[in-house]
């Protein structure tokens, strides 16, 4: 079953009332929310018992969706990102302070994906641009793979489950830092 228009609006709604929302990925299931609202993050965090400083990642449908974060980025950077989005890559971004703290977790770089999943990317938008994509459990259980498991970790503390499968990646994306080319997590 993949997401239809009337449960990606409910997703949206419940979004916008500060909602933490589960959707299939390219390779496990993510909890999403808004990345503006404060109090929205704090509870995805405490849902997942991950603290702040560790930060989050902010997936979109297209560059388009985070272009405010690319520009000043060199064309050997913006190669870089064109060469691997849309899909599972993250890429730590400097983000010149345009994105809360409670988003990078108080570094210079926030993570940042274009998505290649036509779940994720339909949720983005229909909310409208990026939103914070988290894998679907608690700190140092296992990333699920199925909309069970995410029930099985969170049940009714989910505002809205959009339904789909995985995508075919057998890790969650690599994370590689833009500036330095380094891989943080493969």
């Amino acid at each position: 079953m993949s997401a239809t228009p009337l449960r990606l609006q409910e997703a949206v709604r419940a979004l916008a009332a500060g909602g933490v929302v589960a959707c299939p990925t390219e390779a496990v299931w993510g909890l999403s929310c808004d990345p503006d609202n404060l109090a929205a993050v704090e509870r995805l965090l405490a849902l997942k018992q991950r603290p702040v400083e560790k930060g989050v990642i902010l997936v979109a449908s297209s560059t388009d969706q985070v272009a405010a974060l690319l520009e000043g980025l060199t064309d050997a950077q913006r190669s870089k990102l064109a060469l691997s989005w849309p899909g599972p890559t993250t890429w730590l971004i400097p983000h010149r302070d345009l994105v809360p703290a409670w988003i990078h977790g108080g570094r210079e770089a926030v993570a940042v994906r274009v998505t290649a999943h036509p779940g994720m990317a339909a949720l983005c938008d229909a909310w409208g641009g990026p939103l914070v994509s988290t894998s679907a459990n608690r700190s140092g259980c296992q990333a699920p793979r199925s909309a069970f498991q995410v029930q099985r970790y969170f049940g009714a503390e989910l505002d809205a489950l959009v339904p789909g499968a995985v995508g075919g990646a057998a890790r969650p994306s690599v994370i590689r830092d833009l500036v330095s080319d380094q891989i943080i997590r493969t």
